[in-house]
C-alpha cells in the first residue's frame, strides 16, 4: 500500500476530492463549488479536506502531493484504529494481524471496488480518499467507546466520543452510518447504567450540535438527497454472493460468537447492517447499501477473531485452515492490485490480466494553457478529471444535489455536442456558462484546436 501511495492510481472519485482541496487552497473560507463554477456548498467540505487544504495553501504543495500525505495519515488511522479495536475483542497477539487480512481478504471471487468498503483493490483505489480517513477514525471510535463503557463513563469521554462521531459524519457520511451502527451495537451489548447513558446521551447532543453548526453545508439537508443518489448506488444491490461470498465464513462465526454470548457486540452490529442494507433493497432507497460494511466487517472480525478464541484447540486449528483457504482465494481475486505498486510487465501473465489500468489523468490541457478557474466544456467522463486541477467544467462529472441548476447544465452539454445543434445555439451555450475552452467536438470558426491528447482527443480554445 505504500507503493500505491507513491503512484497514486486515478480512478474513481478521485478527481473530486483533489478538486475540493483545490478550491480550499485558493480560498478557505468561501471555496465555492468543488467542480463548476457557482457559489454552492457541498457535501465534499468537511473537516478533514478543509484541513488538507490549510495544507496545501500554507506550504505550497501540489493538491496530488498533499493527497498523498492524506493517503498515508488514513493508513496509519487504519491501522492502528483496526489494532486498538481489536484488542478490545481479544487478547490473543495474532488477532490485529488475522483481523486485517480478513477485512482486506475476505470478500468474494468476484473482485469489486467502492469507497467506504475495504477490500485490498478497493483500498488501493480509494486510499487518499476521506472515506479511509473516516474508516480509521471510526475503528478508533469503536475502540474508545468500548472502553468507555466497560467502564467508568465519565463526562469528558463522553464529549470526546460525541465530537468524533459528528467530525466522521462530517468527513464521510455513508462511513458515519457505518459508525453509528458499529457505536449501538457496542452500548448495547455493554448495557450501561442510567447515569452513563445520560452521560452517552449528552455526547450525542454535542455531536449533533457541531453537526448543525458545520459551515461549509447544511448536514441534514442530506436526508433529503434526490433519485440520482438512488440510481448511482444501485449496483450495490447486484451480484452479493460472487462480491460477498467468502463473508458466509464470518457469518457462521457470529452464529458462534452469539451461542457464546446472546449479547456480543459483533453480532448486534451485524444484525443492524443487515437489517438497514435489506430494508434500502425492499424500500428502493439504494443509498443504503452503504451501510452494508456494517454487516461486512463484524462478520469479517468474527472470522478472523474464532480462530484464536474457539473452545477447543483442534476446533480453532480447523477454523484456521478454513480461514486460510478463504483468505488465499480473496487475495488471488485481488492479485490484479499489485499492478498498483510494480510496473504491469514485472507482474506474471496471469495475474497482469487482473490488472485494471487506472485512468491517464488531464494534466496535458494544463500544459496547453487552461488556467485555474478557466471553464472548460466537457462531456461527463473527462468532467470528472479535469476540475482536480483547477479548471471547472460546465456540468459536474458526478450528482450534485446541492447545485440547483445541475440538470440544466447537463441538459446544454448535451445540445452543445448533439450533431443536431446549430451553431447560434452552440455559441449562445459557450457565452452563458463562460466557457473558454472545449475538449472534443468538432471543429467550428469560433474554435481553435490548441492541442491533442491521449486517444487523440482534441482540445479547441474558444475565439472571442
Amino acid at each position: 500500500m505504500l507503493c500505491v501511495v507513491v503512484r497514486l492510481p486515478w480512478a474513481g472519485d478521485l478527481g473530486m476530492h483533489a478538486a475540493t482541496v483545490q478550491r480550499f487552497r485558493h480560498s478557505l473560507l468561501h471555496p465555492g463549488n468543488p467542480l463548476v463554477d457557482a457559489d454552492t456548498p457541498s457535501p465534499y467540505h468537511s473537516p478533514w479536506m478543509l484541513l488538507l487544504g490549510t495544507v496545501a495553501k500554507l506550504t505550497g504543495l501540489s493538491v496530488f502531493v498533499v493527497l498523498r500525505l492524506a493517503a498515508l495519515t488514513g493508513l496509519g488511522l487504519l491501522v492502528t484504529g483496526v489494532r486498538r479495536y481489536v484488542r478490545t475483542l481479544s487478547g490473543h497477539r495474532a488477532a490485529p494481524a488475522l483481523a486485517f487480512l480478513s477485512l482486506v481478504f475476505l470478500w468474494g471471487p468476484l473482485l469489486f471496488n467502492w469507497s467506504g468498503f475495504l477490500g485490498l483493490n478497493s483500498l488501493a483505489l480509494t486510499v487518499s480518499y476521506p472515506s479511509v480517513f473516516a474508516l480509521g477514525l471510526t475503528f478508533h471510535f469503536w475502540a474508545w467507546l468500548t472502553r468507555t463503557v466497560r467502564g467508568e463513563v465519565a463526562w469528558g469521554a463522553c464529549l470526546g466520543l460525541g465530537a468524533l462521531w459528528a467530525v466522521i459524519l462530517l468527513c464521510h457520511q455513508f462511513t458515519g452510518v457505518v459508525a453509528s451502527l458499529g457505536g449501538l451495537a457496542t452500548v448495547l451489548a455493554a448495557r450501561p447504567a442510567r447515569g452513563a447513558l445520560l452521560r452517552l446521551g449528552a455526547g450525542v447532543l454535542l455531536g449533533l450540535l457541531v453537526l448543525w453548526l458545520w459551515p461549509y453545508y447544511d448536514f441534514f439537508a442530506l436526508f433529503s438527497a434526490g433519485a440520482d443518489l438512488e440510481a448511482v448506488h444501485r449496483p450495490l444491490y447486484q451480484h452479493l454472493v460472487g462480491r460477498f461470498g467468502l463473508v458466509l465464513l464470518g457469518v457462521v462465526a457470529l452464529g458462534f460468537r452469539l451461542r457464546r454470548d446472546h449479547r456480543d457486540p459483533l453480532a448486534l452490529f451485524f444484525l443492524f447492517g443487515v437489517l438497514v442494507f435489506a430494508a434500502g433493497g425492499l424500500t428502493g432507497h439504494y443509498s443504503w447499501g452503504r451501510a452494508l460494511p456494517a454487516a461486512l466487517i463484524p462478520a469479517q472480525l468474527a472470522a478472523a477473531l474464532e480462530a484464536v478464541s474457539a473452545g477447543r484447540v483442534l476446533v480453532r486449528r480447523g477454523w484456521a485452515c478454513v480461514l486460510l483457504a478463504a483468505l488465499a482465494v480473496g487475495a488471488w481475486t485481488q492479485a490484479g492490485t499489485l499492478g498498483y505498486a510494480v510496473p504491469r510487465d514485472a507482474l506474471p501473465g496471469v495475474v497482469a490480466a487482473k490488472y485494471r489500468t487506472p485512468w491517464a489523468g488531464y494534466q496535458w490541457i494544463m500544459r496547453a494553457g487552461v488556467r485555474y478557474g478557466d471553464v472548460v466544456m466537457a462531456r461527463r467522463f473527462p468532467a470528472r478529471q479535469i476540475p482536480a486541477y483547477g479548471p471547472y467544467t460546465v456540468a459536474p462529472g458526478y450528482p450534485d444535489f446541492f447545485l440547483p441548476d445541475a440538470g440544466r447544465r447537463e441538459a446544454a452539454v448535451e445540445r452543445y455536442f448533439s450533431p443536431a445543434a446549430g451553431a447560434g445555439e452552440r455559441r449562445g451555450i459557450l457565452r452563458e456558462y463562460g466557457v473558454k475552452w472545449v475538449l472534443g467536438g468538432s471543429e467550428a470558426p469560433w474554435l481553435r484546436r490548441t492541442a491533442v491528447g491521449p486517444g487523440g482527443q482534441v482540445l479547441y480554445r474558444v475565439l472571442s
